[in-house]
């Protein structure tokens, strides 16, 4: 591990050429949408205030509008249904009050996400998991509200995942870098050790138990049905920043004894 002359622990991983991490680019462009849109004063993203009315903010129609225009412009492929970008405006048209309305009420399931393997540098490959576009969509909803309560969190020496931060040290002259890498993070999160980080800002509960039904949605192997015991499942765009809050604690230690 290389460290910094000055003795600091500056960031995570090394950031080679303004990449955030060694990603899809689908997980770039799905943590460059959920950046914290400009503040203001009347932005209810105070964890005093938020309580009950946190999945209204999810499901308000300028939210959900904001999160369909980035699934489709992300693109992608398609997750077990079958179903295409291109078919989910005709979709929401058809059914989004009955989406809305089962996700108020608790009853929305999350379908299982489909497995693809993508090759890495090394020659492995990582595993991801392609959730369906409706489920993309909601997601997609959740991070938009989330990222901005939790941005308040993250150290400030924190980069993966976050837009627009990674030339920080170098503009600043440090000559010298840690280069971490956390085998098969995402593989293997505590899923229980997560919703109670989650629960310690989030309190509505039904946001909890939400994102707890995308963490157990599991995946279609065939004709077969898994469901991990633990992990984030990569390719979505809740996981990024799950990964972050997870890790959260650990930066901030880190911060603390360098």
């Amino acid at each position: 591990m290389k460290v910094t002359e000055s003795g600091n622990l500056k960031h995570r991983q090394l950031l080679k050429e303004g990449y955030l991490q060694m990603v899809s680019a689908e997980q770039k462009e799905y943590a460059e949408a959920c950046e914290p849109p400009k503040m203001t004063e009347t932005d209810n993203t105070d964890t005093n205030q938020q309580r009950e009315g946190l999945l209204e903010q999810i499901l308000s129609r300028y939210n959900l509008n904001r999160s369909y225009k980035q699934v489709k412009r992300n693109k992608g492929a398609g997750g077990i249904d079958g179903m295409q970008v291109d078919e989910l405006l005709p979709y929401l048209r058809e059914h989004k009050n009955e989406l809305v309305q089962s996700l108020r009420v608790g009853k929305y399931r999350p379908q299982p996400v489909r497995p693809v393997e993508i090759p890495k540098e090394n020659g492995k490959t990582r595993k991801l998991g392609i959730p369906t576009v409706v489920d993309r969509l909601i997601q997609q909803a959740i991070c938009q509200v989330l990222s901005p309560i939790f941005e308040k969190q993250f150290s400030n020496n924190s980069f993966g995942f976050r837009p627009k931060r990674s030339q920080t040290n170098i503009t600043d002259g440090y000559r010298w870098v840690a280069d971490m890498d956390l085998e098969k993070y995402f593989d293997t999160v505590n899923q229980s050790k997560l919703i109670q980080i989650l629960s310690e800002t989030i309190k509505d509960g039904r946001v909890i138990a939400l994102i707890h039904k995308f963490l157990r949605a599991g995946d279609m192997v065939g004709a077969m049905f898994e469901e991990p015991p633990e992990g984030v499942p990569q390719g979505g765009p809740l996981s990024p920043l799950l990964g972050n809050i997870m890790l959260n604690e650990c930066d901030h230690e880190l911060e603390r004894i360098c």
